[in-house]
């Protein structure tokens, strides 16, 4: 969420950066500054009459003493009064606030100077690419064809336990899962991410802190006898394990990672490009998740992009790194680099992570603070990124490494994880 003192000292600049992102933002900054006027007046209505008040309160114990109780009756009534008054300037300051409040929500995140204007997909930026090339045997298969033949991902028995977007994994396809996960896992804590493992649902407060409520309500599922939400990432619980905390300044920065599952509703998902494994309802995704000061919050975002790249790398995948444009950015971002690995099978793109600084957006809604120099509370930074969300990856691994026999080859980083050389 943007802070009330930046939208008060600049709302001409919030506007036009939020245009990069195609967000005309024009009627409801005006609305807010509005509502936040009300609302202050109203503030300093009620002060007034809170101390007149206060001060009519205490002349009733003098007049009582010096024996005047008739003119001690009449302040009462007027002290009578004034509570009134005040109980009416509380209703309506609290009014003008959750109006501006719910109007505060509905403005994303700023985008920085870094990115580009662009409306689609089409409009990123390639940082650049990487990885090992790939040329195929002339009868390669996509990686839906190759897990019915090798038996390793059973699609349609996914749909008969629950539904389409929620596959079985069996025997070395199982066995793959679990190697990824216990690599990527790995490889985050050997770069200083400390590892935890969090709720799969979590309440309203903490899907609302993150910037998944009220803009992604849609994209979860809800649990309604509790009012719970299944989590879209790991992002949501680990970030808001620093909810409405005050962080000693030089514990940062604070590196996280965790393996989960997780759940997306995708509706409307539907064609060719959401066959098999390209997108699913439930699927396994370890993430990263920094802390940061502000001052040092870009220098960390390109170390998390240079992790996340080191790990593809030994995945001997070819990739590629964007920097999206304003219109192909989320809610919350300020800044994102997303990862796609190239699929020789299907001859397309496949995102396998997003990195991502959010700089001050999430820490005011987590209300995630520090201390400067001088005493004064700060927001914090929040930057997340998937190291990595499997399914694509596992889709990118089959598809890349088969042969003409319709044998897969292990990478060697996976191997002493997996146990195997060839899945065949």
């Amino acid at each position: 969420m943007l802070t009330l003192k930046l939208l008060r000292e600049q709302p001409d600049f919030v506007i036009e950066r939020l245009a990069v992102k195609n967000f005309d933002a024009s009627q409801i900054v005006k609305d807010i500054l509005e509502a936040d006027s009300l609302r202050r007046a109203s503030q300093t209505k009620l002060d007034s009459t809170l101390a007149e008040q206060n001060q009519k309160a205490k002349e009733i114990g003098m007049l009582m003493k010096q024996g005047n109780k008739e003119e001690a009756e009449n302040v009462k009534k007027l002290v009578a009064q004034l509570k009134e008054q005040s109980k009416e300037l509380e209703a309506q300051m609290e009014e003008h606030n959750k109006a501006m409040n719910d109007l505060l929500v509905l403005l994303p995140n700023i985008p920085c100077a870094q990115v580009p204007a662009g409306k689609t997909a089409e409009d990123n930026v390639v940082v650049r690419e990487g990885g090992c090339k790939t040329t195929l045997p002339a009868n390669a298969k996509p990686h839906w064809e190759l897990a019915k033949s090798l038996d390793i991902i059973d699609f349609d028995l996914g749909v008969k336990l629950t539904g389409a977007g929620f596959p079985v994994y069996k025997d070395k396809g199982a066995k793959i899962q679990r190697a990824l996960i216990s690599f990527f896992l790995d490889r985050n804590t050997r770069a200083g991410y400390m590892e935890v493992q969090p709720p799969l649902v979590v309440n309203e407060a903490s899907a609302y802190a993150t910037g998944q409520l009220p803009d992604k309500e849609g994209q979860m599922y809800h649990v309604g006898l509790d009012n719970f939400y299944m989590i879209p990432t790991a992002e949501v619980p680990v970030t808001n394990i620093y909810r409405d905390c005050i962080v000693n300044k030089a514990d940062f920065p604070i590196k996280m990672t965790a393996y989960t599952q997780c759940f997306r509703r995708e509706a409307g998902s539907y064609g060719k490009d959401v066959r098999g494994l390209n997108r699913l309802h439930q699927f396994d995704k370890v993430e990263i998740v920094q802390l940061s000061l502000p001052e040092n919050s870009y220098e960390a975002l390109d170390g998390m992009v240079k992790h996340v790249e080191s790990i593809i790398q030994e995945l001997e995948l070819p990739y590629r790194i964007l920097r999206l444009c304003g219109g192909d950015m989320s809610f919350t971002s300020a800044l994102t680099y997303d990862f796609e690995v190239y699929s020789e099978a299907q001859q397309r793109w496949l995102e396998v992570s997003s990195v991502s600084n959010f700089e001050s957006f999430q820490a005011n809604r987590l209300k995630l603070r520090y201390k400067d120099d001088e005493g004064k509370t700060q927001l914090a930074h929040t930057l997340n990124g998937s190291s990595l969300a499997l399914p694509r990856i596992l889709a990118a691994l089959l598809e890349n490494h088969q042969d003409e026999q319709g044998r897969i080859h292990i990478p060697a980083a996976l191997r002493e994880y997996t146990g195997f050389e060839w899945i065949d």
